[in-house]
């Protein structure tokens, strides 16, 4: 779920009680409530939300059940937002290390450990019994997996200890288009496949662009990131193994009569211009720019190739 992300989380201004007007104005241990937004991830949360209803408007073709939809993006809303929470709290340690990260309410001491252990589980908790009990259980099943693999397999285990920690992560960031088409269709068939392997192709590199340019904040970190322990040529050689075979994936689709040819030909001209990109890096004379364009062009493609889908869905 953290894969298709914004990089940039900051603490927010806070506001203060009466009993804490006597305190500084940019005291960091003055809780608001936009400091539980934050450590929701909302970046995330929305480029994620995109996908499940992505996924719920394939499944649906017109058909709409409203409140239906609700319940899916209320449901995977709260699901996601507490795999980012837990994932706030277990990577506590090492975001204080990173400046990227180091302003985030936990490193900072905004907010208290235990607070957001709880504030996550809460979250989970919520998002897996309305799933349970207002869509569907498969649906539900699903955000179980996804938040497990995302907490647990990924944050807790990998992240810290494997070179392969971002192609397991990229399993449980699949999983949210997955639930928006299982809502509607109660099962797992060639369209929930197909919207799976978008996503997973797509998250490497889209986070080794993030990790190549992030490239020293990571290793003092200590993350086993790609490009810290293979270095950026061979992190470049592996975001084409991804970016090209994302191409005839995404056209899928049209091919199993998901979309139409507005989609088909997004599909491939924003699949060809991503893999372009990526292969430009091996002649980059700046790494660190190349990377951050590769980044930035990930998340529009992302974004803009969802919305031509469920626009051409529309209009069949």
């Amino acid at each position: 779920m953290e894969q298709a992300a914004g990089e940039k989380e900051t603490a927010y201004g806070l506001e203060k009680t009466t009993a804490q007007s006597a305190l500084p104005a940019n005291d960091p241990h003055v809780v608001s409530w936009r400091d539980f937004i934050q450590v929701t991830k909302p970046g995330i949360l929305f480029s994620n939300l995109i996908t499940t209803f992505g996924g719920f408007w394939i499944a649906s073709q017109w058909e709409i059940d409203w409140l239906l939809m609700v319940w899916i993006l209320a449901g995977a809303t709260l699901v996601m937002a507490s795999g980012c929470v837990l994932n706030n709290y277990l990577d506590r340690d090492l975001d204080a290390k990173m400046k990227r990260t180091q302003n985030r309410a936990l490193p900072s001491g905004t907010l208290t450990p235990r607070v957001v252990m709880i504030y996550g589980v809460f979250l989970g908790i919520a998002g897996l019994l309305l799933l349970g009990l207002l869509v569907n259980m498969l649906t539900a099943l699903l955000g179980l997996l996804g938040l497990f693999v995302y907490v647990y397999v990924y944050t807790a285990w990998l992240k810290r200890t494997s070179v392969w920690s971002t192609v397991v992560g990229a399993v449980s960031g699949a999983i949210p288009p997955v639930m928006g088409y299982t809502a509607v269709t109660g099962r797992i068939d060639i369209g929930a496949l197909i919207l799976f392997m978008i996503l997973f192709l797509w998250q490497p590199p889209h986070f080794w662009a993030l990790g190549i340019r992030r490239l020293e904040d990571y290793r003092k970190a200590g993350y086993p990131l790609l490009p810290v322990v293979k270095g950026i040529r061979q992190t470049q050689i592996s975001m084409l193994r991804y970016a090209v075979p994302l191409i005839p994936v995404s056209v899928l689709l049209y091919v199993f009569d998901y979309a139409g040819v507005f989609y088909l030909i997004s599909a491939i001209v924003l699949g060809t211009v991503w893999a372009f990109l990526c292969a430009r890096g091996f002649r980059a004379k700046d790494e660190i720019r190349w990377s951050k364009g590769v980044f930035v062009f990930s998340i529009n493609y992302l974004t803009i190739l969802f919305i031509i889908m469920i626009i051409d869905t529309v209009g069949r």
